[in-house]
C-alpha cells in the first residue's frame, strides 16, 4: 500500500472513530469553565492553590447552568431557598435540634452514585466541622429530619434546618472536595457567606463595576447576628477576591490591608468553628 493510501486510510478511520479520539477532559474542578454562557472563567487566572471553596462552586454552577432550585433562584450563588422566606438563619426555628447530651446530631444519607473517593472526601468535610464543635453527622436510621446528599447538578444547600428530607447537592467531582463539602454543610447549619454580614462595609469594598451585571444580587448584605465574632477574611464561607468578575478585575477588596488573603478552601477557620459553637451553644470544655 502506498504512503498516500495509508495516510488516507488513517484519516477515514479517525473520522469514523469520532469522539473516541477527542482530547481527554480533566476530571477536576479546574476543568469547569463558563463555556455554556460564552464567558471566560475568571478563575482560569487564579493559581489552583489560591482558589477558594466559592471559586470551585462558581465554576461548577456556572458551567452546569445551575441558577435556581425548585423554580427559585439560588441566593448568593449556592443557597437554595425554601417555601418560607429565608434570608439569614440565626433564628432558633431554623437550627438543628440539640440532644440532651449537648450534641447536635445531624442524620444524613449518601447517594449510591458516589465513588469511594467521593465518600471519603465528603466524610472528611464532615469531620472538619465536627472537630472542636458539638455537631456530629450520623448515618440516618429512623430520623425524620435529615440531609439527603446527592450528586445533583451543581453545589448547593438549603439554609438551616427545613424539617424532613433536606437535599444537599454535591456534584462529583467539583463539589465533593472536603472544603466545598464543609462550605455547603455550614449553609445547612444556618450560615450565610461571610461578606454578607451586615457590617461587611467596614472591612471590605465591593467593586460593583467589576461584577457581572446579572450576578450583583449575590453580593447583598443581610442583618446578621455575628455571634460576637470579628470579621473573618479567612472564613471557608468568604467569597474570593475575584468572585463573579466580569473582566478579571477584583470584585472584593479588603479595606485596611490590600494584601490580606480572603477566602480559602482548606476547611472551616478557627472563627468558623467558634461561630458554630456560639450559634449552637456548644459546651466544649
Amino acid at each position: 500500500m502506498s504512503a498516500v493510501m495509508q495516510h488516507s486510510l488513517v484519516i477515514i478511520l479517525l473520522a469514523l472513530a469520532g469522539p473516541c479520539f477527542s482530547l481527554p477532559v480533566q476530571n477536576s474542578s479546574s476543568s469547569y469553565i463558563e463555556a455554556s454562557r460564552g464567558r471566560r472563567s475568571y478563575s482560569d487566572d487564579i493559581e489552583e492553590n489560591d482558589k477558594t471553596a466559592m471559586d470551585n462552586i462558581i465554576d461548577v454552577n456556572d458551567y452546569e447552568g445551575v441558577y435556581s432550585v425548585d423554580g427559585t433562584s439560588l441566593r448568593e450563588g449556592d443557597i437554595a431557598v425554601s417555601g418560607r422566606s429565608q434570608r439569614s438563619c440565626f433564628a432558633r426555628s431554623c437550627l438543628w435540634n440539640k440532644s440532651v447530651d449537648g450534641r447536635v446530631y445531624i442524620a444524613y444519607t449518601l447517594s449510591t452514585e458516589y465513588s469511594d473517593v467521593d465518600i471519603q472526601n465528603i466524610k472528611r468535610g464532615m469531620g472538619q466541622i465536627e472537630h472542636d464543635t458539638c455537631v456530629r453527622f450520623v448515618s440516618r436510621t429512623h430520623q425524620h429530619d435529615y440531609l439527603d446528599i446527592q450528586p445533583k447538578s451543581g453545589c448547593w444547600s438549603y439554609l438551616g434546618a427545613r424539617g424532613g428530607r433536606q437535599t444537599l447537592s454535591l456534584q462529583s467531582p467539583g463539589c465533593t472536595i472536603p472544603g466545598v463539602t464543609s462550605h455547603e454543610l455550614m449553609h445547612a447549619l444556618g450560615f450565610v457567606h461571610e461578606q454578607s454580614r451586615g457590617d461587611r462595609d467596614n472591612y471590605v469594598t465591593i467593586v460593583w463595576s467589576n461584577i457581572w451585571k446579572d450576578r450583583m444580587r449575590n453580593f447583598e448584605k443581610f442583618k446578621t447576628n455575628n455571634l460576637d465574632t470579628p470579621y473573618d477574611f479567612g472564613s471557608i464561607m468568604h467569597f474570593g477576591m475575584y468572585a463573579y468578575s466580569e473582566d478579571g478585575g477584583p470584585t472584593i477588596l479588603p479595606k485596611r490591608n490590600r494584601n490580606v488573603k480572603i477566602g480559602q478552601r482548606s476547611g472551616p477557620s478557627d472563627l468558623d468553628i467558634m461561630k458554630i459553637n456560639n450559634m449552637y451553644n456548644c459546651d466544649m470544655e
